[in-house]
């Protein structure tokens, strides 16, 4: 299948020593791929990363990502906590050019609807902007459960989404950088775009 110019390119980056070192299966890129093929009804393409937590090499991995892969929208999975190993947020503010904080945020509300500990995340968002290009770079969660309710949102007892996930303004901000544009399957996760005035 040949990629066209309007697919987006999306990088998925896992961050973790263990995972890298063969210890245990990375869990965190089959989740996010797994969510994207459910949530995602535009064509896209994705670039996948299995690192460890290493500032330098979580720089390079999404500096590589924006300038060669060419992604406007990377997600990474890991290494958000407080612990000393922790680097993705410090590296990821090192090559964001402007801060997201709303997203940082509104994922770390959500996460509190399902653990207290959600508190102690330092998750951020960044644009990482370059002449004729930009890439929206957001830190999810390590555990798949909260990597889908992070993008997905909180649900009821029924499955009804009664909190939206921060995937809602996704696609509105990929719109606003100059990205292309992206489609959701409204059952998994319904995108938000204003809606256009009619003279």
């Amino acid at each position: 299948m040949k990629k066209n110019a309007s697919d987006i390119s999306i990088g998925l980056v896992s961050v973790s020593d263990r995972a890298y070192e063969g210890s245990y299966p990375d869990l965190g890129i089959p989740a996010l791929k797994d969510w994207l093929a459910s949530a995602l009804t535009s064509p896209y393409w994705v670039e996948t990363r299995l690192i460890p937590d290493d500032r330098e090499q979580i720089q390079k991995t999404l500096h590589e990502l924006v300038d060669e892969d060419r992604c406007s929208l990377i997600l990474t999975t890991g290494g958000t906590g407080p612990a000393r190993r922790d680097q993705t947020p410090d590296a990821t503010l090192a090559v964001g050019t402007r801060e997201m904080p709303g997203i940082a945020e509104r994922m770390r509300q959500i996460s509190l609807h399902f653990v207290p500990t959600a508190i102690l995340s330092r998750q951020v968002a960044v644009i990482c902007e370059r002449p004729d290009h930009a890439a929206l770079i957001l830190n999810l969660p390590g555990r798949p459960a909260a990597i889908r309710q992070t993008l997905e949102g909180v649900r009821d007892k029924n499955g009804t989404i009664i909190e939206p996930g921060i995937f809602t303004a996704i696609p509105y901000c990929i719109d606003l950088i100059g990205g292309p544009y992206i489609e959701t399957n409204e059952a998994v996760c319904k995108a938000w775009r204003p809606q256009k005035e009619t003279s």
